[in-house]
Formats: C-alpha cells, sequence, structure tokens
C-alpha cells in the first residue's frame, strides 16, 4: 500500500512468518525509500527474502481532460466548505532515480505496477541479482512484460479490490482471475512464474488458482 501504510516493521514481520513482504516505494521520496530499506534490512536475516514494489510510469492515463467539468460539479460544494480545489497534475514519481537507488541496492525482488519496465532496466537488476515482477492485468500486458525478460508476472483479476494495475487506463482488463490466469499460462513462457491476485479471500479460491496455475514452478533462488 503506497504512501505509508506498508511499513518496513509489517513488511519485516510478513518476511520472518514465511511470506514475502514488500516494501511500497511508491508515493514516497528516494531518501525515504532508502532509509526505509535500510530499516528492513535491519529487522531481517541476511538471508530473508524481501521485496519492493515500483511505480512504473503510465503516463498521464484516462480521462485527464474531463477533469475540469469534474471540478466545477464540486465547485459550489467546495466553495461552502472553504476547500481549495486546486489543480491537476502529474509526475513520475521519480521513477528513473528509484530504479537506480534498487539497482544499487541488490534486492531479492523488485514488483513494478501500472507499467512495465524497459528491457534495459530489467538487465540492470538482474545484474544486481534481483529478479523482476510486473503486475498485468491483460494477456497483451503479459506478452509485453515476457519481452522485456521478467522473471515472474502478478497477474491481477478484476476481482482485485482497489485500483487496478494495469498498464493503461483506457483500456483496463476485464477478465476474471481464473480465466485471465489460464489465458495467460498459454501465451508465455514455462520459466516465468505467475503469482495469481485478486479476490483470494478463502481457501477455496486458492486451491482453484493452484490447480490453474502452472504444472511446475521452480523454487525462487533467493541469494
Amino acid at each position: 500500500m503506497a504512501g505509508g501504510p506498508s511499513t518496513p516493521a509489517l513488511a519485516a514481520a510478513v518476511s520472518t512468518a514465511g511470506g514475502l513482504g514488500f516494501l511500497a516505494a511508491g508515493y514516497k521520496s528516494v531518501e525515504a525509500v532508502q532509509r526505509e530499506l535500510a530499516e528492513i534490512r535491519s529487522l531481517l536475516p541476511e538471508s530473508a527474502p524481501y521485496g519492493v514494489n515500483l511505480f512504473a510510469p503510465p503516463g498521464h492515463g484516462a480521462g485527464v481532460a474531463g477533469v475540469p467539468a469534474y471540478a466545477e460539479r464540486l465547485r459550489a460544494e467546495a466553495d461552502r466548505r472553504g476547500v481549495n480545489l486546486g489543480r491537476p497534475r502529474w509526475d513520475d514519481d521519480s521513477y528513473q532515480a528509484k530504479v537506480d537507488l534498487l539497482c544499487a541496492a541488490h534486492l531479492p525482488v523488485v514488483s513494478t505496477t501500472f507499467g512495465c519496465p524497459s528491457t534495459a532496466e530489467v538487465d540492470r537488476l538482474h545484474q544486481a541479482e534481483t529478479a523482476v515482477w510486473v503486475t498485468v492485468t491483460t494477456v497483451e500486458e503479459a506478452k509485453v512484460a515476457q519481452r522485456a525478460g521478467v522473471d515472474g508476472l502478478i497477474v491481477q483479476g478484476v476481482e482485485a479490490g482497489g485500483h487496478r494495475g494495469g498498464f493503461d487506463d483506457s483500456h483496463p482488463g476485464d477478465l476474471g482471475l481464473l480465466a485471465l490466469l489460464q489465458l495467460v499460462q498459454a501465451e508465455v513462457d514455462d520459466t516465468v512464474a505467475l503469482i495469481a491476485t485478486g479476490g483470494l479471500s478463502t481457501g477455496q479460491g486458492i486451491a482453484a488458482v493452484l490447480a490453474a496455475g502452472r504444472r511446475r514452478i521452480p523454487p525462487p533462488q533467493w541469494r
């Protein structure tokens, strides 16, 4: 969860319990991410796996032209409450600087949401002995990520809570997790791990995605 809720202590607790804890780099300065990396390392044994999630720049997204009209609809209520509506803005969340930081950090795993790193960026992370996972919501996104040379695809069905992690807001994926998982599996190499996400809240749901997944996935090679 970007912006602060996913603390180093929480990520370390997940990894200590046998899971894979992740720090969220989104909506944080490069310096804040660097501090949190130092903190999680102080909380975990050297061999313990953990990861960092990065927002890959998706562009300006869909619906930008409609923002002023929406603001006008809110203006009377905003004026009544003394609230300044502000102006829409966009930035890349210091993406390149964060990539540089994570390459230098030699992490077990880096995952991205909202987009795919370039082949050159994936190569740089591989040179740092870091596995690269990318969130995908369509088969085409999975193909793009595979061409970039990633190690894993975080396959996110339409059931996922909150916002979707796709590359293009104007063409969101509309498939449920089980259908998407099987379609992606048919299109990508067996060497790419598939991580099923979206609406998994029961044992039956977990059993279903395990049955629909790879016959064999090589275990992750943590350093």
